[in-house]
């Protein structure tokens, strides 16, 4: 057999300079970022002798597969095939032996010649583009392996070999800050003076997240700065695929526009993968295997198939899998999806798709509203956090189609657990008043939107309008003879009685909402939630063992359903009624309870309030430096929900009166700067400061105190804390819960 090999320099060529062993060229271009994924890559490539980078078109497998292995020294070097452009899978082994420079002219088969090319030589071939020939490659790959000791392969491709030993490598896109690095060095080849500063790096940043961080995505964005500025990229990066287009002449065929890289994925796929990538283009975000199942099943793509396309689909790196606390849920990059929508709307189905979508999703926020009044509280929060793009999604197509608001009133209504229960006022504001600001026939679910907009406005602090839309959905409840809306309505009525300094109307209008609640069988979170604010209103007017008896109610009922949001409220009062008892520790047990359970929720309402008492407590416990950072976190939460306190001078009369004895221990200057430094603290770092029992002292946060101060001196002048430092009147205007 003859070879026609690279060879190194002999003895004869002292004078001329080594040539290393190999084909291996790299980009002209710097290598940018990927500092990490390369070090890591390194380190697979000494360990194994089958490493395979996946990853979607653009994604920047191949140039990072080609510094890793230039970075390598086998003996007899590094050796690159390119596959992409081959169309045959019989010129494989063909492929591979023009690549090592060989050259026989016997009869024996081409896959012999390179198992006796490799056999006693160690080195790296570098297999690139092999996702349309994957079989033919595996095969050839697992044959050389096994006849070849010293070989190494590094395979990279937009699906796995499937190869026994295979060590997968997976490579995402690039965080928007080290794309922002990418796009500025190319940036420079087209503007030599171009470079990141304040001015263009938010336009910068939001191109490559609007790109999904893709390496050739960013450097085509980039190339249009001969005509474009980054403001402008981000105006038209709606048209994506007709903006990318470029990448030079030395560019892979493939990779010389977005389309076409992304098109030779497409051109992979079998019909069935094309028609379920197309039908997935539907979802936002992530999302499970039910909906998948659900919105894209049929008509041409059997449910059961669903699993299996999608599978393929997750092998070619065009759908990535990820585990969240909802559960393994799938992704699609925007740009594919993006790919993918244009080809549904080329079928004609995109309507049919949506309108599947908007039913998957209005069922799932159904189920969930039933299912948050049980042990499957915090799974139903995570659920809804997770599926929230998509029912975004589906809201504004509810509230986009003719003669589909009511089903938009009701899906905004009936998400109101997650808008009050999980730091989501703002936004559910948003969806109800939108929903209600168009006609519909459908009385239910309009009465559902008004009282749940009632409940949201309340929770900010916001009367008016509160009452305005409780006030319609009281009458309409009232015409329609609607028991639900009616007590619903009366209820948040209560409600706005509460935070608004009217605590026998409260009284009143809470009683009649429960009675209500009572005849027509309701039990729920906010009937609970209910019967938590007449304990408020019963321990604002002095009542305090009617508060605890009421609450301790709720308790136990939360405890038999594994209700847990509800239970934080009543565990609210209950540490309230232990302060203004003189129970400090144990105000302090039931706060630090009721605060964990809201933070988990990320229900900022709750976690205020618990805050604002806690400060109370911790000042009559004798740290008023505490207390006051405590303060200056609760200062910094509450622009977040809405006005602080509600306004009202009930609900403020406890940061009023821990305000008046840290200033009164501390003194104003001190005070400040401990709330400046509370107010500094973000809300995880609060939270986990509060429930660490063996709490950090201030050093760091705040500058030292001015002054000599001796410990005992201090620990002389701390109040007893057997006692509060002050208890509530029977009047109720100097307490607060």
């Amino acid at each position: 057999m003859r070879h026609l090999e690279r060879l190194s320099p002999g003895p004869g060529d002292s004078g001329r300079k080594p040539i290393k062993p190999g084909n291996l060229t790299l980009d002209l271009n710097a290598f940018v970022g990927r500092a990490a994924e390369l070090e890591e890559l390194r380190d697979a490539l000494e360990a194994e002798r089958l490493v395979t980078v996946t990853g979607v078109g653009g994604v920047g497998k191949s140039r990072l597969a080609a510094r890793a292995a230039s970075l390598t020294e086998p003996r007899d070097g590094v050796w690159l095939v390119e596959l992409a452009s081959l169309q045959e899978a019989e010129l494989v082994e063909y492929a591979v032996a023009e690549a090592l420079e060989l050259t026989d002219c016997t009869t024996r088969p081409p896959r012999q010649v390179l198992f006796d090319h490799l056999a006693d030589r160690q080195l790296l071939l570098v297999l690139d583009g092999f996702e349309h020939l994957v079989e033919a490659s595996a095969s050839l790959v697992r044959d050389l392996l096994c006849r070849a000791p010293g070989l190494r392969v590094l395979a990279v491709g937009r699906r796995p070999l499937g190869v026994d030993g295979e060590r997968l490598f997976p490579l995402s896109p690039m965080p928007a800050e080290e794309a922002a690095e990418l796009f500025a060095d190319r940036a420079a080849t087209v503007l030599p003076d171009f470079t990141l500063h304040d001015g263009n790096l938010p336009d910068v940043l939001e191109v490559c997240r609007c790109l999904d961080g893709i390496p050739l995505a960013v450097e085509l964005a980039a190339g249009r700065l001969r005509a474009l500025s980054p403001a402008q990229l981000v105006s038209r990066l709606d048209d994506r695929f007709g903006l990318l287009t470029g990448g030079g002449l030395s560019a892979l065929p493939r990779h010389q526009t977005m389309r076409t890289a992304i098109g030779w994925s497409h051109e992979l796929c079998t019909p069935d993968e094309r028609l379920l990538w197309a039908r997935l283009s539907v979802f936002s975000g992530n999302f499970d295997l039910e909906a998948a199942e659900y919105v894209c099943g049929g008509c041409g793509l059997s449910d059961e198939a669903v699993l299996d396309v999608l599978g393929e689909l997750l092998a070619q790196s065009l759908v990535t899998r990820e585990e969240t606390p909802a559960g393994v849920r799938y992704r699609m990059l925007d740009t594919v999806r993006a790919y993918g929508a244009d080809w549904l709307e080329a079928t004609g189905d995109g309507a049919r798709l949506r309108r599947r979508h908007r039913d998957w999703y209005i069922g799932l926020a159904t189920w969930c509203e039933m299912e948050w009044f049980s042990p499957r509280q915090r799974e139903v929060a995570a659920r809804v956090e997770a599926d929230l793009p998509n029912l975004r999604i589906a809201l504004d197509q509810c509230l986009s189609e003719p003669g589909e608001a009511h089903m938009g009133q009701y899906l905004a209504g009936t998400l109101c657990f997650y808008w009050t229960g999980c730091g989501r006022l703002a936004e559910g504001r948003h969806w109800l008043e939108r929903s209600l600001e168009l006609g519909a026939d459908h009385v239910e679910s309009r009465l559902k939107a008004l009282w749940a907009l009632g409940y949201v406005a309340i929770l900010q602090g916001d009367v008016a309008p509160a009452l305005t839309a409780l006030q319609e959905c009281r009458d309409g409840a009232e015409h329609h003879g609607h028991a639900t809306a009616f007590a619903s309505a009366m209820h948040r009525t209560g409600c706005l009685a509460l935070v608004t300094d009217d605590m026998p109307r409260a009284e009143e209008l809470l009683r009649a909402a429960l009675d209500r609640y009572h005849e027509i069988g309701e039990l729920s979170s906010y009937v609970l939630m209910c019967q938590v604010e007449l304990a408020l209103a019963m321990a604002f007017q002095g009542d305090l063992p009617a508060a605890v008896v009421l609450c301790e109610d709720v308790r136990l009922v939360c405890e038999d359903h594994g209700e847990r949001w509800a239970r934080a409220y009543a565990l609210f009062v209950l540490a309230y009624a232990a302060w203004a008892d003189g129970r400090l520790e144990r105000a302090r047990e039931l706060l630090e309870q009721s605060l964990a359970i809201h933070h988990g929720f990320h229900d900022l309402l709750g976690s205020v309030l618990s805050i604002e008492l806690l400060a109370l407590v911790t000042v009559a416990q004798g740290d008023p430096e505490e207390a006051a950072l405590l303060q200056g976190v609760a200062g910094r939460i509450w622009p977040s929900v809405g006005l602080p306190l509600f306004g009202s001078s009930h609900f403020n009369a406890p940061h009023q009166l821990c305000a008046e004895l840290v200033r009164e221990e501390l003194g104003a200057e001190r005070y400040e700067e401990c709330l400046g430094a509370g107010g500094r603290l973000g809300t995880d770092a609060a939270v986990a400061r509060v429930l660490d029992r063996q709490r950090a002292d201030l050093r760091g946060l705040l500058p030292q105190q001015r002054g000599p101060m001796q410990e005992d001196d201090a620990s002389d002048d701390a109040p007893d804390t057997r006692k509060p430092a002050a208890s509530p009147t029977q009047q109720g205007g100097d307490a607060a819960g």
